[in-house]
């Protein structure tokens, strides 16, 4: 009986029997198998995925550590050598058993370049120790006909917060660098933000510069033209003026000349009637003003010997009457000193007796006097306190001390003593 194996691309029937022919490996196709003879068996090219954990394993420091890793791994079948390899390791295992011993391959390299790495290169360079292990296991799964397609790490812990703590060391300085690179690149931005705004601005300023140039040219250049202009207008505006005055002065010239003609003709015609006018005051008024003049002359002598006449009969009338006046006021004046005297002779025999008797004329009238305000009053009131006189009483009272005191002023004034010229007087009697 004739049996036909057919396989699929993932996997490799292997034909082994037949007296001592070498095993055949068909990839992908079909076989023709001997039954009793021959024997066929299969073994799969599939990709394994292997997930490694090594828990608690001592680093080079003596740290421990958790890593997890994922490895791909298959049978190489495009190697004949190592297909061979595969097929004395692993023909009649299942994939399980296959998967078991590459995983426990792999974890023991794993473990044992954990121990020869520190934390720090483990967890800072995943990649190195994945690189390390991949190399490492590669040689030995070689060997085994398993070829490692590729190996990663997808977890590094502890048990102790190690990490975390290195973590938190390293957060910190990764933000203080940050914050340092943030602040150096803030600075460097600023810096190139202010050397390119000086540039903008400079070049602002050199174009501001340069249109300010331009300006000046043009303006300078139009100051010119416009004074050009001007200097042509005013040429031809002068040019004008200067020939309109001409012909104005031309004109005025002409008119002057006819002003002088009618002012020569107007003067001839005056002439003539100021000839006329000449005349006829000299017949109208002239000639009876003069008769009228010799008149009033002869009438003003006439008038004048009258008025003179006339004064000097007012002034003789004058005089005589100022020296009878002079001759009355002599002789009242003659009287009134030959009065004095007598009166000064007698005033010299009575001496004191005499101004005493003037005084005693002038006591009523001083007393008068006195006593007049009180007649001008309408109403009196007086304020007493009860000790003394009062009413009307009181009134004549401060007048009678008045008068007292007269003889007083008298004596201090003129040195006549009153009361002693009376006792005297009455002693003679």
């Amino acid at each position: 009986m004739v049996f036909f194996e057919v396989c699929g691309p993932s996997e490799v029937i292997v034909v082994s029997g037949c007296g001592g022919a070498k095993p055949r490996y068909i990839t992908g196709g079909r076989a023709f198998v001997w039954p009793l003879v021959q024997q066929s068996d299969r073994i799969s090219l599939t990709t394994m995925t292997l997930m490694i954990e090594s828990r608690q394993v001592y680093t080079q420091l003596g740290v421990a550590i958790n890593v997890t890793g994922i490895a791909q791994v298959k049978v190489h079948g495009q190697n004949k050598e190592m297909l061979e390899a595969a097929c004395q390791q692993f023909l009649g295992k299942s994939d399980t058993e296959i998967e078991s011993i590459a995983k426990e391959t792999l974890e023991g390299h794993q473990r044992a370049i954990m121990g020869n790495m520190t934390v720090e290169e483990i967890y800072q360079d995943r990649t190195k120790f994945s690189q390390h292990v991949f190399e490492v296991a590669s040689s030995d799964l070689i060997n085994m006909g398993i070829s490692v397609v590729s190996y990663t790490i997808t977890d590094v812990s502890d048990d102790e917060g190690y990490l975390a703590s290195l973590g938190r060391s390293r957060t910190s300085q990764v933000v203080r660098d940050a914050r340092i690179g943030e602040a150096e690149a803030t600075k460097d931005a600023d810096i190139k933000k202010s050397l390119a705004e000086e540039v903008t601005m400079r070049s602002k300023y050199f174009n501001d510069i340069e249109i300010a140039k331009a300006a000046r040219e043009f303006e300078l250049k139009r100051a010119a033209y416009d004074i050009d202009i001007n200097t042509a207008q005013a040429r031809a505006n002068l040019a004008y003026s200067l020939q309109e005055a001409t012909t104005k002065q031309r004109i005025k010239e002409e008119q002057m000349q006819i002003l002088v003609v009618e002012r020569s003709q107007q003067i001839a015609l005056q002439e003539q009637e100021i000839m006329r006018r000449e005349k006829e005051l000299e017949a109208q008024i002239r000639r009876p003003a003069e008769a009228e003049k010799y008149r009033l002359e002869k009438l003003a002598v006439a008038n004048g010997i009258e008025a003179i006449l006339r004064a000097e009969a007012i002034a003789e009338s004058i005089k005589l009457k100022g020296d009878a006046e002079a001759f009355a006021i002599e002789a009242k004046a003659k009287a009134e000193a030959e009065q004095m005297a007598k009166k000064a002779d007698a005033w010299k025999e009575y001496k004191e007796a005499a101004m005493v008797d003037m005084v005693l004329d002038v006591l009523p009238k001083v007393v008068a006097e006195v006593a007049g305000p009180l007649s001008q009053t309408k109403r009196v009131v007086m304020v007493s306190s009860g000790n003394g006189e009062i009413g009307a009483t009181k009134i004549t009272k401060e007048v009678l001390d008045i008068v007292n005191q007269l003889p007083s002023v008298v004596h201090s004034m003129t040195g006549i003593d009153i009361n002693q010229a009376i006792k005297l007087a009455q002693v003679n009697r």
